[in-house]
């Protein structure tokens, strides 16, 4: 007796481009956005440990950063947040011309994100070893450059895939993850800024 055909299913209509929980890059996405997350909390609590050894904070004679670089990245941040809204918009309704438009005006707030990072590590007015307090300062600002950094790589090279003729409906859902990862380092960078740069009018060293 031949063997009965094995059953099969019928999977035409399904789409060929998912986005959210439903795409596993997605989950790569996220799990990649809960590593980086540990590591910046572990930034943060080097920070919070060392002030709490120190009778002033900064140490005494070092001075306290600028404020005004600082400012300048969060305005940039916070009005990135509407092209990045706009652009996942526009991935998950596979306009390609509009997510074209919104993937290119993210880039350009990249680009000045990143550019005015290097005036803020200026802005710190302290060495990474001047002491521990600039060791932390720097390493927190350091790590979240180079998220920064990587990112600017990524939204440059699906913007040019968008636009190549080797362009495929999954970068799509490429592009709409690298908008959400880009609302994960904004949000990450609001609570680090103010940590960096506000806390030193803030604390005025241990409690203890």
């Amino acid at each position: 007796m031949s063997a009965a055909p094995a059953p099969s299913i019928d999977v035409s209509e399904l789409g060929g481009v998912t986005f959210g929980p439903a795409n596993l890059l997605w989950w790569g996405t996220l799990g990649f956005m809960l590593i980086e997350g540990t590591s910046l909390f572990i930034c943060v609590a080097v920070y919070f440990y060392l002030w709490r050894n120190f009778h002033a904070w900064p140490p005494l004679h070092t001075p306290r950063p600028d404020l005004l670089w600082p400012a300048v990245q969060g305005g940039l941040l916070l009005v990135s947040i509407w092209p990045a809204i706009l652009l996942r918009r526009a991935a998950q309704s596979r306009a390609l011309p509009r997510l074209t438009l919104w993937m290119s005006v993210l880039l350009v707030f990249v680009i000045a994100s990143t550019a005015v990072r290097a005036g803020e590590f200026v802005s710190l007015n302290c060495r990474w070893d001047t002491n521990a307090y600039g060791s932390a300062a720097w390493l927190t600002l350091g790590f979240h450059s180079t998220l920064l950094v990587v990112n600017l790589f990524e939204v440059a090279m699906i913007l040019f895939l968008l636009r190549s003729r080797r362009f495929e409906e999954k970068f799509f859902s490429d592009a709409d993850d690298s908008g959400f990862y880009w609302l994960f380092l904004v949000a990450s960078w609001i609570p680090l800024g103010a940590m960096v740069f506000l806390s030193p009018y803030l604390l005025h060293g241990s409690i203890t």
